[in-house]
């Protein structure tokens, strides 16, 4: 299979919306995966608070993952306040949020291209600390964040009682 990966807007917050919510239903341990909805994913598309992205399978023209990218500035949910950035410092984190990938198209190496794509797109905005979160026990996501140069830096409760580790990587 061949897959494109392209920026999203604001049209396609929808179908972000319905692939994290089939890819949550898949899901067997349902606390690995905090679902953003579409009401989030517009948001973050319409808005200017984020960026998203998919890939594409080029034969049938469909959408076999989606990542998105949110700009957290200095609210209090931004993961480098977890790390005691400073002020200054907080405004160059870029929260690498959702990634989801279809049942049927993992073994692609899609989060990789889709979170590499984000990467570059971040680095020419000027943004200089990536951070996520991930479940300590998902070792799929974790171990593919890690080989892109994330460092877990701290784990504990996140989103209203889930444990997670976050991982950082600096851009400089």
């Amino acid at each position: 299979m061949e897959f494109k990966i392209e920026r999203a807007n604001e049209t396609d917050a929808a179908v972000m919306a319905d692939i994290i919510e089939r890819v949550w239903n898949d899901i067997d341990d349902k606390q690995w995966f905090v679902a953003d909805d579409i009401e989030y994913t517009t948001r973050i598309l319409c808005a200017n608070h984020g960026l998203g992205y998919k890939a594409i399978e080029m034969d049938h023209k469909t959408a076999a993952g989606i990542f998105i990218v949110s700009f957290p500035g200095m609210k209090e949910e931004n993961l480098g306040r977890d790390i005691q950035l400073s002020g200054a410092e907080l405004e160059k984190v870029a929260h690498m949020e959702s990634v989801a990938i279809l049942p049927a198209y993992r073994g692609n190496g899609l989060q990789y291209a889709l979170m590499q794509r984000g990467e570059a797109d971040l680095r020419k905005m000027g943004y200089r600390y990536l951070m996520c979160t991930v479940h300590p026990d998902n070792y799929y996501s974790k171990n593919n964040i890690i080989r892109q140069g994330y460092e877990v830096v701290l784990t504990k409760e996140k989103y209203g009682g889930y444990i997670r580790d976050i991982l950082l990587k600096k851009l400089f």
